[in-house]
């Protein structure tokens, strides 16, 4: 027990809001790249519309969604102990919901869906994942500006 206390990797919490924003960034810039990709071959002033239309659904998704589980994952986090494992960014049963969302995800991109269609859900969710991650991002730049050591004229002992 005490050898797996020790090779279990650790952080620091502000580490791990670090790292889930990074996770939410990357997998909405991926969506957004598959739906802008599908968007643009052939580009057409249909599939601009289409694309207008998941850039304006990822507002409400960010709004009623994505920004709720941010924040509740935040207190999650501030709730751990001072390093906990770096595989705690997301709540474990967390894991689970991620893995249904890449099987779906997997699915519909390979199923009979015009990509076109398809990528107003992919640029709504990429949308909403992204803005979200700004709300792990703001709540580091506010702690981070909380510690005593980041204020002007204030050494470390």
């Amino acid at each position: 027990m005490k050898l797996a206390q020790h090779l279990k990797p650790t952080l620091p919490r502000p580490w791990l809001l670090a790292l889930a924003g990074v996770m939410w960034t990357a997998v909405g810039v991926m969506l957004d790249r598959y739906a802008f990709i599908w968007l643009t071959r052939p580009p057409s002033l249909a599939h601009a519309g289409l694309g207008l239309a998941g850039v304006a659904a990822a507002v409400p998704i960010y709004r009623l969604g994505f920004r709720t589980l941010a924040r509740q994952n935040i207190e999650r986090i501030r709730q751990l102990q001072e390093r906990p494992c770096l595989f705690s960014f997301l709540a474990w049963k967390s894991y689970a919901t991620v893995a249904v969302m890449i099987s779906t995800g997997l699915f519909l991109r390979h199923s009979a869906i015009p990509k076109p269609y398809l990528a107003i859900l992919y640029a709504a969710i990429g949308g909403g994942l992204f803005l979200s991650s700004f709300v792990y991002y703001g709540h580091l730049y506010r702690l981070a500006n909380r510690h005593p050591y980041s204020k002007k004229g204030v050494t470390p002992p």
